[in-house]
């Protein structure tokens, strides 16, 4: 059975990085098997539909892709709409009257381990604040995503995953592409 995808690229058109128009990342994704095909700005979010076994190898093939064809590797996190609704309904920050252009969410590749957990400093940024659920890390970054000591690479070695960051406005608006 076919379903809505998004694929969330770290690190590609970032700072004059990793360069990779949009046009050939759609392409790469055809390649790949996946059906209606289309990105959404130039930081690599994909969205697409495939069956559920095309999906669990998807971002595998397009990192293998991007690897031959732009000689750098970049992690490819997939999430289906359903789990893109689940993270705009069970943001902990929105209820507790957060400002909407201070929130981010991180997605990770894998589920955190409790041990993995622990090992997170609550206090590491203050004022900014996270909070883990399943496998997302929401962020309350009131002094912008800049000023944060809350990053990829703090989550990515505590947690011993990959993440791949978004502001709210670009999820939401990702959810609504997706046509759910």
């Amino acid at each position: 059975m076919s379903e809505t995808y998004v694929a969330l690229l770290r690190g590609i058109n970032v700072g004059g990085k990793n360069k990779l128009p949009m046009k050939d990342l759609v392409d790469m994704f055809g390649v790949a098997g996946c059906r209606d095909v289309r990105s959404y700005i130039q930081s690599g979010n994909v969205i697409f539909k495939a069956d559920l076994d095309l999906s669990a190898a998807v971002a595998g093939a397009v990192t293998a892709q991007i690897a031959e064809r732009f000689g750098y590797r970049v992690p490819v996190i997939v999430r289906t709409a359903a789990q893109i609704g689940a993270v705009l309904r069970n943001n902990p920050f929105i209820a507790a009257g957060a400002a909407l252009d201070a929130l981010h969410v991180l997605f990770l590749a894998d589920q955190p381990t409790a041990p993995a957990l622990d090992r997170l400093d609550l206090g590491r940024s203050s004022p900014d604040a996270f909070k883990v659920l399943d496998r997302e890390v929401y962020l309350h970054l009131p002094n912008g995503a800049g000023q944060t000591k809350l990053t990829n690479a703090y989550f990515d070695a505590k947690l011993a995953t990959t993440s791949t960051g978004r502001n709210w406005r670009t999820v939401t608006t990702l959810f609504n592409l997706m046509g759910s």
